[in-house]
C-alpha cells in the first residue's frame, strides 16, 4: 500500500505542474518528527524572512511568494539527496508538462502553474499555511480550523488532529475530534483563513518570525529512502531464479538425449 500511495500521489501531482509529491512527503514527515527544530523542520522560516518581512507590504509579498520560499527553503536549511521516487515523479510531472504543452499550448500550461502559484500564496484557502503553526496565542503552536473551506480541502484545517494522528486519512480526522472532544473543545482555533491572512499582513505582531523554534535535537539526515530498490531487487532476483532453473532443466534434457544417443 505505501508504494501505492505514491504513485496515486504522482497522479494527483500532475495538474500541478511542479514535481513535489514525493519531496513533500520527505520533508513533511520531518515536520513532524521535529516540529519547530532548526534545521529539521523546513516549515520554519528562515532568519532572512524572519527580520526582512516585517511591514505590512513587505508581508504581502511573502505571502505572494510563499510557493517559492516552500520550494527553495529545504535547500538553504536541509539538503537531502534525492530519492529514486523523487526521480521518478519528476520524470513522470516533466512528461506530462510536455504533453499538455505540445497538445494544448503554452496557456494551458501556464493556467496550470499559475494556479499553483496562486493556489499557495494570496488565496483564501492557502491561509492554512499561516494558520497551522504561527504563534496566534502564547500558549500553543498548531491551530485547527473547522470551517466549510475542509469540505474542498480535504480537511486538511483538522491540523491538531493531523499532528495527533498523521497516519489518519484525511477523511477521518473529523472522527478524531468526535471521538475525544475534551483534548480538543478547550484549544484556541481559527475561525477564518481570510482574517489569518489579513491579521498576518496588517497586525504589527505576526510575522514570518511568529513561529516557535527549538534547537535541534538529532543531526541532519543527508540520504533517504529508495523505495524502488528493494522491488528491483526482487523483481531480478526472480530473473535469475528463473534463468538458473531453466538452465539446469535445458542441461538435464541435453545429458538425456546425450544417454539416449549413447
Amino acid at each position: 500500500m505505501p508504494l501505492a500511495n505514491r504513485f496515486f500521489g504522482f497522479l494527483a501531482n500532475l495538474p500541478i505542474g511542479v514535481p513535489i509529491s514525493i519531496s513533500f512527503k520527505k520533508y513533511h514527515v520531518e515536520h513532524h518528527r521535529y516540529l519547530a527544530e532548526d534545521g529539521l523542520d523546513t516549515d520554519v522560516p528562515t532568519e532572512f524572512e524572519a527580520k526582512f518581512f516585517t511591514s505590512p507590504f513587505r508581508k504581502f509579498i511573502w505571502l505572494i511568494l510563499q510557493p517559492v520560499f516552500y520550494a527553495f527553503r529545504p535547500l538553504a536549511i536541509y539538503k537531502k539527496a534525492p530519492t529514486d521516487m523523487e526521480i521518478l515523479n519528476a520524470i513522470i510531472q516533466i512528461s506530462f508538462d510536455f504533453f499538455i504543452l505540445y497538445f494544448c499550448g503554452f496557456k494551458s500550461l501556464l493556467y496550470l502553474l499559475s494556479g499553483t502559484f496562486l493556489a499557495m500564496g494570496i488565496h483564501p484557502s492557502a491561509g492554512h499555511f499561516v494558520a497551522e503553526h504561527y504563534a496566534f496565542s502564547e500558549d500553543q503552536e498548531t491551530y485547527s480550523y473547522y470551517g466549510w473551506w475542509n469540505h474542498v480541502m480535504y480537511n486538511v484545517g483538522y491540523h491538531m488532529e493531523h499532528h495527533d494522528f498523521p497516519y489518519i486519512p484525511g477523511r477521518n480526522l473529523p472522527k478524531v475530534r468526535h471521538i475525544a472532544p475534551e483534548f480538543y473543545n478547550n484549544l484556541h482555533i481559527h475561525e477564518s483563513w481570510t482574517t489569518v491572512l489579513w491579521d498576518f499582513v496588517f497586525s504589527p505582531a505576526m510575522g514570518p518570525y511568529k513561529r516557535i523554534k527549538r534547537n535541534a535535537s538529532v543531526p541532519q539526515e543527508v540520504y533517504g529512502n529508495n523505495q524502488l530498490l528493494p522491488y528491483f531487487n526482487r523483481f531480478f532476483n526472480k530473473i535469475r531464479l528463473y534463468a538458473e532453473t531453466f538452465f539446469v532443466m535445458f542441461n538435464k534434457v541435453g545429458l538425456g538425449e546425450r544417454i539416449k544417443v549413447e
